[in-house]
């Protein structure tokens, strides 16, 4: 990426990472599972990530507070809208795959 500095690279991703997070909010049909088991994060990891880089920044914001900037609402609400039981082929994959910080 020779030819961009620093402030316009911290720009251009931070649109990237605006962008994914509203494409998940409209794809409520992508369940996380199916984004663990087929790429190795979800929404719930994206929201760990920002809550760490929160941390790191000295801003304090939990898990929930976290999870609702990703989602675009409170997750409880998230999940009683679009969350289906996942299969116990798909919890199979999850135990399988399932990153060890996650």
């Amino acid at each position: 990426m020779s030819g961009i500095d620093d402030k316009t690279r911290t720009e251009l991703e931070a649109a990237a990472f605006r962008r994914l997070v509203s494409h998940l909010r409209e794809r409520t049909d992508v369940q996380n599972i199916d984004m663990m088991n087929l790429a190795g994060f979800c929404r719930n990891c994206l929201a760990n990530w920002y809550m760490d880089a929160a941390k790191e920044n000295g801003i304090e914001l939990d898990k929930m507070g976290a999870r609702e900037i990703i989602y675009g609402e409170p997750y409880a609400d998230w999940q009683a809208k679009y969350q289906k039981e996942a299969s116990a082929e798909k919890l199979a994959s999850y135990e399988i795959n399932r990153p060890k910080e996650h």
